[in-house]
């Protein structure tokens, strides 16, 4: 049995929001602020990654 890594996304926006996707595979939608330490934030439900692309980040000041 394999087991498939968490899908990892590239984003602009330093707070995103994730649903784990459509129909039986998706969770509550929750809201997901990236540290600017670290520069990605894991969803709590689906483990998927979102990681900032600082080059053509908003600014969210």
């Amino acid at each position: 049995m394999t087991t498939q890594a968490p899908e990892t996304q590239v984003v602009t926006e330093w707070k995103v929001a994730c649903d784990g996707g459509v129909g039986a595979l998706g969770h509550p939608r929750v809201w997901l602020t990236i540290p600017h330490d670290t520069g990605f934030v894991e969803c709590g439900y689906c483990d998927k990654r979102y990681e900032i692309d600082r080059e053509h980040a908003h600014d969210d000041h």
